[in-house]
Parts: structure tokens; C-alpha cells; sequence
């Protein structure tokens, strides 16, 4: 995965997703979920209607909606881009290769692993074990200012791979919180809606104070929702990039202690 193919992915993500999410979930809003087929007559709900039941949240679901598909779309883009990044094989047995191939010495076979493996880790730890090459070659430089080099290397090759892995969470992380202040907006005008039912004179209008309430309960139901689900894949994501970079470390300390040891 490179660089130039991450910030292409991002930016799609970023620039497009959001409003053609809005886009869709307008369209979605008004001619699926308030199909007249999904309606009584009265405009009421037909009975066990889910789709119905949406619509009477009101305007601000178009709007929860798209936040959804937005986290739908970020939590499929960034999977895909972590599991590239991860490569073919699991991490695990990656690295327990090239620790065993670089205590037998034999580098190149580490070097062959890491075109096996393919993706972002196996890419800077590709970068370090070239370096290890090169300076194995070097007869100027001493041992530390080689070892240095490797470890130099590695944290370049890290800083040009593994940033990107962290793009579009922001969007995950401000979706968390936004999705339950916009559901709450959308609780507040239901409520308003359903006191301005019992605030008419004479007797309460019964089917207006339930429309107030469905509406309040529906966008809080969808706000929470979302916020969750965001909240969940941020954690998993996080968790999946922290693992990444530990393996890095490990694998690059790992090199830089094999070329120290050496006579």
C-alpha cells in the first residue's frame, strides 16, 4: 500500500462520503421510508411498518441517517486499509520468520519474507533489512553510527507508512459525538412537538402528543445507535493500528540488536 494510493483513499473518503451520504439518505428518507404504501389512510403508521415508524422521526433523521452511512462507509474503508497494511500472512508468524532468519543470519531470506508478507509492515521492515545490507557493506562508519542508520531507516519508513492508518478515524471520533447531540436535537423537537399537543385548548390531541414522542424516541434510538457503533470501531481500529506499530518496534529493535551483536 502506498502512500500515494492511502491519500487518494482518504481524501474520496473525506471529501465525497459525507454529502453523497446526505444525498442518499434524503432520497431514502422521502421515497422509501415515506412510501404512502408504509401509511394508514389517516397518514398513520401501518401496524409493524419499521420502515414508517422511521419516517414519523422527522426531519432530523435524513440527517442521523447520513451520519450512519458515513461511519458504515469510514468502518469499510479502514478495514480494508488495515488488512492491506497487515499484509498476506498474520503478523505473528511474519515476524517470528524474520527473528528466525536473522538469528541464523540469513538476511536475505528475511528480505524474501518481506515480499512474501507484502503491505505496510512488511514494507519498513523491508526498508530496515536493506539498510542492514548496506551497512554491512560500509567499512567508514562505526558499529553504533551503523546501528543508528537501521534504526534511522525504520523510523522514516514507519513515518511515510503507518500515518495513514490513522486517517478518517477523526471522522469516527467526531461522528461519537456529534450522532448523540443531533439525536438529542431531534428528542427536543419531538418533545416540543408533543407538549404543543397538550398545550391546545379542550382535550389533548392524542394522535399529535404519540407523533411528538414517536419522534423524540426515534431519533434518540438512531443517535444513540450510531454513536455506539462509532465509538466500537474507533476502539477496534485504534487497538489494530497499536498492534501494528508494536510489531514494528519489536521486529526493528530485533534488527538493529542483530547487526549490534555482530563481530
Amino acid at each position: 500500500m502506498s502512500q500515494a494510493h492511502s491519500k487518494k483513499s482518504t481524501n474520496w473518503v473525506s471529501i465525497l462520503t459525507i454529502p453523497l451520504a446526505l444525498v442518499v439518505s434524503i432520497l431514502l428518507y422521502i421515497f422509501v421510508f415515506g412510501d404512502p404504501d408504509n401509511f394508514n389512510p389517516d397518514h398513520s403508521p401501518k401496524e409493524g411498518n419499521f420502515f414508517a415508524i422511521i419516517h414519523e422521526g422527522g426531519v432530523i433523521v435524513p440527517i442521523l441517517m447520513s451520519l450512519f452511512l458515513t461511519v458504515f462507509t469510514v468502518v469499510i474503508e479502514r478495514m480494508l486499509t488495515i488488512l492491506r497494511a497487515k499484509g498476506k500472512g498474520t503478523l505473528e508468524n511474519f515476524l517470528q520468520k524474520v527473528k528466525t532468519h536473522l538469528n541464523n543470519g540469513d538476511v536475505n531470506a528475511a528480505i524474501a519474507e518481506c515480499d512474501k508478507q507484502k503491505g505496510s509492515v512488511a514494507n519498513v521492515v523491508n526498508a530496515a533489512l536493506h539498510k542492514y545490507v548496506e551497512m554491512e557493506k560500509d567499512t567508514e562508519l562505526e558499529k553504533e553510527q551503523k546501528v543508528l542508520a537501521i534504526q534511522k531507516e525504520q523510523e522514516e519508513a514507519t513515518s511515510l507508512e503507518l500515518p495513514m492508518l490513522e486517517k478518517n478515524l477523526s471522522i469516527l471520533a467526531t461522528i461519537a459525538s456529534v450522532a448523540t447531540l443531533v439525536g438529542l436535537l431531534g428528542t427536543v423537537i419531538g418533545m416540543i412537538n408533543a407538549f404543543s399537543a397538550l398545550a391546545t385548548s379542550g382535550s389533548p390531541d392524542p394522535a399529535a402528543l404519540s407523533a411528538g414522542i414517536s419522534e423524540a424516541l426515534i431519533n434518540t434510538a438512531i443517535g444513540i445507535g450510531t454513536s455506539a457503533v462509532a465509538i466500537i470501531f474507533y476502539n477496534v481500529f485504534t487497538n489494530m493500528i497499536d498492534k501494528l506499530t508494536y510489531g514494528i518496534d519489536e521486529i526493528g529493535f530485533s534488527i538493529s540488536q542483530t547487526f549490534a551483536s555482530k563481530k
